[in-house]
């Protein structure tokens, strides 16, 4: 796999596309660059034979994104528009281990959550604006009190309760955060 770092120009959090490269098997070993089952084994010497390319991009879904802690990898919901971050995760009765949701600004300036019609009990993690986190709480379902970042932060990920702490991922880790298609941010 290869990354490219990139910045969006609006102030985003450094953000990873990732590209993998399928491997192309190397010659038969006969000197004739033909690989056993291919179009081109047995084709007269000197025609041009062309090999597929096994190279493709691969994104997320459009309105998803994978956040990569290391081994351990969320596939979260994006939320990018004012309607998609004040809906939140309401409503939900489960929040699946590895899913969440990825709340995404324009620009880093400190938060406030709160849990209104929200039944599941999150971690809310804090990134600073290279993708590091800051800070991670705690929020009990249906609880309306304000919590804050207490920092700047342009991205927020919100997982089920407990599930930062079972994964040895706290304060000042790292997340690559790979964007499907068509990410606007309002």
């Amino acid at each position: 796999m290869s990354g490219n770092r990139r910045r969006l120009a609006a102030g985003l959090p450094a953000i990873v596309m990732l590209a993998v490269t399928g491997a192309s098997a190397c010659g038969a070993g006969n000197g004739t660059g033909a690989q056993a089952g291919s179009a081109s084994a047995g084709a007269p010497a000197g025609s041009a034979a062309q090999e597929p390319d096994s190279r493709q991009l691969v994104l997320p879904a459009p309105g998803m994104a994978w956040v990569i802690f290391g081994a351990d990898t969320v596939v979260a919901e994006i939320a990018s528009t004012p309607e998609q971050r004040e809906q939140g995760l309401m409503d939900r009765s489960a929040v699946p281990d590895g899913t969440g949701m990825l709340f995404v600004f324009n620009r880093s300036e400190e938060r406030s959550f709160w849990m209104k019609d929200t039944h599941v009990a999150l971690d809310v993690a804090f990134f600073d604006d290279a993708n590091t986190i800051v800070g991670i709480k705690q929020m009990e379902p249906l609880d309306e009190t304000l919590t804050d970042s207490d920092v700047a932060t342009a991205l927020v990920l919100e997982v089920r309760k407990g599930w930062f702490a079972e994964n040895g991922i706290g304060e000042g880790t790292t997340a690559e955060v790979v964007f499907g298609p068509g990410l606007t941010i309002r």
